[in-house]
Parts: C-alpha cells; sequence; structure tokens
C-alpha cells in the first residue's frame, strides 16, 4: 500500500494545507468537492501543488510532521521544485 504526504493551495495559492493519506485521488476529489469539514473547506483549498508518496504510514506522517513545521518560505521552495507553476496537479492526474 501507498500513502502520500500532500500539500493543498487556495485559488491565489496563498493558504496552505499539509495532509497524508492512503488514497490520493480520492482525496483530491473529497477536498475538490468540499466534502471534508474543516480547513481546506473553509479556505478553499482545491488544489493539490505537491505530493510524496512513502511505503509505510510512519514515514508519511513523520515527513507530514516535518513540512508543517517548515517556514511558508521553505513549503514555496519544495512546491516549486515539482511544480514551478503551481499548477492544479490533480486535474492533470486525476
Amino acid at each position: 500500500m501507498s500513502y502520500w504526504v500532500y500539500i493543498m493551495t487556495n485559488a491565489y495559492r496563498y493558504v496552505l494545507y499539509i495532509g497524508v493519506t492512503n488514497n490520493l485521488p480520492r482525496r483530491y476529489q473529497e477536498h475538490r468537492n468540499g466534502m471534508l469539514e474543516g480547513f481546506t473547506k473553509k479556505y478553499n483549498c482545491h488544489c493539490l501543488v505537491y505530493y510524496e508518496e512513502y511505503q509505510r504510514i510512519e514515514d508519511a506522517i513523520a515527513r507530514e510532521k516535518q513540512l508543517k513545521n517548515w517556514s511558508r518560505a521553505k513549503k514555496y521552495v519544495l512546491i516549486r521544485r515539482l511544480n514551478p507553476k503551481m499548477e492544479d496537479l490533480g486535474a492533470f492526474f486525476f
């Protein structure tokens, strides 16, 4: 089984949400359709701009915690390495 650490953002690419899931396509759709109550729904985080895949849930959770402790600037550098234009990756893959 695979696990993903992912970053969602809003249309203005300002708000960042970091999460973990074992089904990235499903979770993307849940965020996209406002099906999950909480932060991503409140701040309209519908765009998937970054993800990493892990084989062990413990590794994914550790990485999620690490990223959440990073500064906003450091998170943007990470995102832009994979996705320079901060496009919605979910629109291409799912």
